[in-house]
């Protein structure tokens, strides 16, 4: 359940990145109240899930996923570069979150 927390708290951390980007500053209301939301939803779901979670795996795995989501998101949607030494680098966050989990073992 803890790595459940986690994933979906890393994917509320690329929704709150977004946010950021959408409330340009936050002098949007509607962006910037679902900024606020995204960004308290993650920072409550990562304290639950590092309740099991040894905190240096749950934080460097909750940053990871926000890290690389949002960069795949920035390429995607907003036509960030797609340089191939960005996608590399991506790849390498992915491969370190994994690893994480398989060294945690059961934890969760």
């Amino acid at each position: 359940m803890a790595w459940a927390l986690l994933c979906i708290a890393g994917v509320l951390e690329i929704a709150f990145a977004f946010g950021m980007k959408w409330s340009e500053g936050f002098t949007r209301l509607m962006p910037g109240l679902f900024t606020v939301a995204t960004g308290v939803s993650s920072v409550f779901l990562l304290s639950l899930a590092l309740r099991t979670l040894p905190v240096g795996t749950g934080y460097a795995v909750w940053t990871g996923i926000g890290a690389a989501g949002t960069a795949i998101l920035g390429m995607a949607v907003l036509g960030e570069s797609a340089a191939p030494a960005r996608i590399l680098c991506i790849l390498v966050i992915f491969a370190g979150v994994i690893g994480l989990k398989m060294a945690a073992g059961n934890g969760g």
